[in-house]
């Protein structure tokens, strides 16, 4: 709880508790007054509840301004409690967490309670109360919950372009240093393999004893295969001229490419693409490379692997899972690379989850699309 939370609580809960004495004293009973308490307290308790848990936090307080809107009180609706001001509050929360959808779903709850509140209100109203007071209030609380709604959505849009705005700033970085490794390599380290390749070539050429050529020979092969291997490391460090972002596209190569006679890998798509940000593109792609690699590494063959992607509206589920091959093997570490997987996905606002169970490894990412964003 942040210090202005641990301030308006208080605050808000004194302010109530003085209400609700006057109104014992203005003639509500015992019963009612203690409902009316309880719901406040649920409120306080849902706000809290939604700084981690949204749909729970929200829920708790829906609740309770049910209770208090069906109240029965005398002169006027327990849900104008200070309290009450912790509904709004939960609102905020799950819009700024969640999709843009279940925003929307909590939006017409919300407006829902306010029409049930105006609608007992009218049924309740006294005949020298005029009829307008019950619409004014409506529209006034019909005011809040949409002008709240709409301003946590505004900021959550912010806070999520603010982290695309990271995500290809760190891209970006990366790239760079790739570049300057690649330099690197290229200025020192390959331009000496060569020279010593070139240099026991010739001393090869020179010496009179067979045995000394031949080994010479076999470390000038040793060498021409590590320089070959050096070149294939450069050409995936390089930004080439016709190399394109990574997309979507690549999937149908990259699964491909990882196939053999004893290595079944396939691709399937489940409903249709949606737009994705840069960053959740990446983290598709990303994932399915890591779960690849992951089950052809530590697997005995024959081994099958599924790489599966369902899309919804919302979100795109991105799920790599094997058959558990015929053994499994001792490779040793598990390595960075799922934690690299796990900060690409969180990054993009997803979420990654791995299923070791006894018939096989799955991994699965769930995105964000650029309408559930």
């Amino acid at each position: 709880m942040t210090a202005s939370q641990r301030v308006w609580h208080p605050v808000l809960a004194l302010l109530t508790a003085i209400i609700l004495v006057g109104a014992r004293y203005l003639g509500a009973d015992l019963w009612q007054i203690l409902a009316a308490a309880s719901a406040a307290v649920l409120l306080h308790v849902g706000a809290v509840v939604a700084e981690r848990r949204p749909w729970v936090g929200y829920a708790i307080g829906a609740l309770a301004m049910l209770v208090l809107v069906t109240l029965p009180f005398p002169g006027w609706s327990p849900a104008l409690l200070p309290s009450a001001a912790c509904f709004p509050l939960t609102l905020w929360r799950l819009t700024t967490r969640v999709s843009v959808r279940s925003s929307v779903a909590a939006l017409a709850v919300a407006v829902l309670g306010v029409v049930l509140n105006e609608l007992v209100g009218w049924a309740r109203l006294p005949a020298d109360v005029p009829v307008w007071t019950r619409l004014a209030e409506g529209g006034l609380l019909m005011l809040v919950v949409g002008g709240v709604w709409l301003a946590a959505l505004l900021v959550r849009r912010r806070r999520a372009a603010a982290r695309r705005a990271e995500s290809e700033r760190l891209a970006e970085a990366v790239a760079d240093e790739r570049a300057g490794i690649r330099r690197d390599l290229h200025d020192v380290i390959a331009h000496t393999v060569t020279v010593m390749v070139a240099r026991i070539e010739a001393a090869a050429v020179t010496t009179a004893d067979p045995a000394t050529r031949r080994e010479l020979g076999d470390i000038a092969e040793a060498g021409r295969d590590a320089h070959q291997g050096l070149r294939a490391m450069l050409a995936t460090l390089a930004p080439r001229a016709d190399a394109r972002p990574i997309s979507l596209a690549v999937l149908p190569d990259l699964v491909a490419s990882a196939a053999s006679p004893l290595h079944t890998v396939t691709l399937a798509e489940v409903g249709e693409r949606r737009p994705l940000s840069l960053s959740a593109e990446v983290a598709v792609v990303r994932t399915v490379q890591e779960g690849v690699t992951n089950a052809l590494r530590h697997l005995e063959p024959p081994v099958e692997v599924t790489v599966r992607l369902r899309w919804s509206p919302a979100e795109v589920v991105v799920e790599v899972r094997d058959d558990g091959g015929r053994a499994r093997r001792d490779v040793g570490g598990q390595g960075t690379g799922l934690m690299g997987i796990e900060e690409r996905v969180r990054t993009a606002g997803g979420t990654l989850s791995i299923d070791d169970g006894d018939d096989g490894w799955a991994l699965r990412a769930r995105l964000p699309t650029k309408e559930g964003a």
